[in-house]
């Protein structure tokens, strides 16, 4: 299968798929209480899915903290649909669907990069890859992880590439 055998598009919460994704990400979603905390947050946050007809193999939970600025609360792909264009087709309808209402700043936090994890390596290599930018790395929030906010501007124009 690829991508054009996937459907995305906004959803219902949709809690048992977040689950069911997030365990099959061990590298990432390996704690089991921030496993249970993103579970508890797909209940009640915007959810933006991608379906196949075997089910769902990608989701992005959508944070709204004021009308001009979102995060990017989670992504979470399967691992056998990764470096498919899934997660970039996620990232490119929830920008679509911000800018509808105009200029507009997303942001997402990640470990960051003084951190040694070849997993989050890749992540933060998928964000610059989707045009997100690096913000501010704040070693002491998530101890013990380096935490990272990266931002990406929508609707302002062409914003510089990483």
């Amino acid at each position: 299968m690829n991508t054009s055998d996937v459907r995305f598009g906004p959803s219902e919460p949709d809690p048992g798929s977040v689950r069911r994704l997030l365990e099959a990400l061990p590298d990432w979603f390996g704690d089991r209480e921030a496993l249970e905390e993103y579970v508890r947050d797909a209940a009640s946050m915007p959810t933006y899915l991608a379906r196949t007809a075997n089910g769902v193999v990608g989701a992005v939970l959508l944070r709204r903290h004021f009308p001009e600025s979102s995060e990017i609360h989670l992504i979470a792909v399967d691992p056998g649909w990764h470096r498919r264009g899934v997660g970039r087709a996620l990232i490119g309808l929830v920008e679509a669907e911000l800018a509808a209402a105009g200029p507009h700043l997303l942001q997402v936090k990640t470990i960051g990069p003084s951190s040694a994890d070849a997993a989050y390596a890749r992540t933060r290599l998928f964000y610059r890859g989707v045009g997100f930018l690096p913000l501010e790395e704040l070693p002491d929030l998530w101890p013990p992880w380096p935490f990272l906010i990266l931002v990406k501007p929508i609707g302002f124009g062409e914003p510089a590439q990483p």
